[in-house]
């Protein structure tokens, strides 16, 4: 004769033996006090966590013959046989198998039929598993049930539930237990046994057991059977870290200790999947997470190392493999190659990958910030009005255009608005090579037409107050002598001193004479780069306006100053 298995050995048969789930206990045990029992309830919660055991706690205590305090007194003929599972006043039946539409009509048939107690339960097992038709036929007795006839529908997954149904059910729903009162009861369960087990074994079956009940003494009773220790197995949480640290061979020594402990692929990656689930759902709706409180914890700090963008991913690849993996020949090797995939996203282009690599700058620029403080500079200043410029701190924060290597110098104050030439005694005054490197801050707070003109002209050289500046011709030094008095006003104004500005025109090209335009050597800097050069015909060189003038004949120049 085969031994009882745990689970059903110590299967709760009073309403004070149901561990975990308080809030249920109390509704029920309060409604059979008050005779106020309701004809229909919908019990929703994680597998293993008593839903089943809870409705033939139910049935007992509707139809026990010496009823006390809302508990069944579990030794009367109506309590015996319903625990024996002969009970004309209880009728399971399971909707994954009996999901049909002539399932419900004998169902319904039944239903109307006497019985030896005072009510009959009708207990529907995985109720999101019935066809549309079954659903409808089971409607209108959930509406109008006979008096005598109290229904149960239990589920994993109650959001598949109609809400036709579930608006005509008290909706308890049970929870996973905290993994602290799950190892209570196994060391009770292993005393009352009078099992041998190792105390690293019992925080292992905890651990597999998730907070369900169930599968935590199943776990139990495999350890039993393997003499009282547990080898250790692969965590899932090993998959993660991997994915977290960008690891491929931690993460395929993961499949390879997992599948060689026995773990089919398939279901390896399932499970994976499931658990990238819960790190979604805690980053996204905490309260729609399904684990106990200290496993939901770790599962949350790590989906936020992971980034959302890095775990939809996750889910979306691993979602692919599951699809592939049933015509494959070899399914390890799909998962293998899926996980190196989520470990080494340098490697790919793809959309959510170059997502996920800019959520993991981001986050690092963030905590730079949070441990740094930002960075304060100086705001531009519009040179109209003297003001600070809308968006200057951040025009302020962007690096300047190919930057000379510079000694480290404190920032100077924020500039106060000023209706003088002369700089404000809070601005120290910077030296020639701070000033050249912040040329091009000065030139992008003009106007258009003076930030166009300034543009196109680079810096010589700054030495004594003397700021060189090379033009591309003499036409675009005349231009840009008119608006010269304002670009000295706002180089006094953000570098705090007064500069003398002078013009050269830039070297003609080689294999070109312009001796009236060509300065010393020594006087400016000349970069060529060939694969940047174009056939240019040989002439006087034209300034950027000039250019603008001649691809639209027949315009006009409009300075916005006049």
């Amino acid at each position: 004769m085969a031994t009882q298995s745990l689970y059903r050995r110590y299967r709760p048969r009073r309403f004070d033996e149901l561990k975990g789930q308080d809030h249920v206990v109390r509704a029920l045990r309060n409604a059979v006090i008050n005779n106020r029992e309701g004809q229909a309830y919908l019990f929703s919660g994680p597998r293993g966590t008593g839903k089943t055991s809870t409705a033939r706690i139910l049935a007992k205590v509707l139809n026990c013959e010496k009823l006390k305090d809302g508990e069944p007194c579990g030794k009367c003929n109506s309590c015996l046989s319903i625990d024996a599972g002969s009970s004309y006043d209880v009728l399971e039946l399971d909707a994954a198998s009996n999901n049909g539409v002539d399932n419900m009509r004998d169902l319904i048939e039944r239903a109307a039929l006497g019985n030896p107690g005072r009510h009959r339960v009708f207990i529907l097992d995985e109720v999101h598993m019935l066809s549309k038709p079954a659903e409808a036929a089971l409607l209108k007795t959930l509406e109008e049930p006979p008096d005598h006839v109290v229904f149960v529908l239990a589920t994993t997954d109650p959001q598949k539930v109609s809400e036709t149904i579930r608006s005509r059910t008290q909706h308890l729903q049970f929870h996973l237990l905290p993994l602290q009162e799950l190892k209570e009861h196994v060391r009770w369960v292993v005393a009352d046994a009078k099992l041998v087990v190792s105390e690293d074994a019992i925080d292992r079956v905890v651990q597999l057991g998730g907070g369900s009940v169930r599968d935590t003494l199943s776990a139990l009773e495999l350890v039993v059977a393997s003499g009282g220790d547990v080898e250790e197995q692969i965590s899932l949480d090993e998959f993660i870290e991997s994915f977290i640290d960008h690891d491929p061979g931690r993460a395929l020594a993961a499949v390879g200790s997992a599948v060689q402990f026995g773990a089919d692929p398939r279901a390896l990656t399932e499970d994976i999947v499931r658990y990238l689930r819960d790190a979604f759902l805690s980053l996204m709706a905490p309260e729609l997470v399904q684990l106990p409180k200290e496993r939901a914890e770790i599962v949350g700090e790590q989906a936020r190392r992971m980034g959302a963008t890095s775990v939809v991913r996750a889910i979306e690849v691993l979602g692919d493999v599951l699809i592939e993996i049933r015509h494959a020949p070899d399914a390890r090797l799909l998962l293998e190659v899926a996980v190196v995939k989520l470990t080494r996203q340098n490697s790919n282009t793809d959309v959510a990958t170059l997502m996920a690599r800019i959520e993991r700058l981001e986050s690092g620029v963030t905590a730079m910030r949070d441990s740094t403080g930002p960075i304060a500079r100086p705001a531009l200043l519009d040179p109209n009005t003297g003001r600070a410029k809308l968006g200057g701190r951040a025009a302020s924060a962007m690096p300047a255009t190919n930057p000379q290597p510079t000694k480290p110098a404190a920032s100077p104050e924020p500039v106060k608005p000023a209706a003088a030439l002369q700089p404000e005694k809070s601005v120290a005054p910077m030296g020639d090579a701070e000033l050249k490197t912040r040329w091009p801050e000065v030139v992008a707070a003009q106007k258009p037409i003076v930030r166009a003109l300034y543009s196109a002209v680079s810096v010589s050289e700054c030495k004594d107050g003397v700021l060189t500046l090379v033009a591309p011709s003499e036409m675009h030094i005349s231009k840009s002598t008119e608006h010269l008095q304002t670009l000295i006003d706002s180089l006094l104004r953000v570098c705090g001193k007064k500069v003398e500005v002078k013009f050269i025109v830039s070297a003609p090209k080689r294999g070109k004479s312009n001796q009236d335009a060509s300065p010393p050597e020594d006087d400016i800097d000349i970069v060529e780069d060939i694969s940047e050069t174009t056939n240019a015909p040989v002439g006087k060189q034209s300034s950027a306006i000039d250019e603008l003038a001649k691809a639209f004949p027949g315009s006009q120049i409009i300075d916005n100053k006049k």
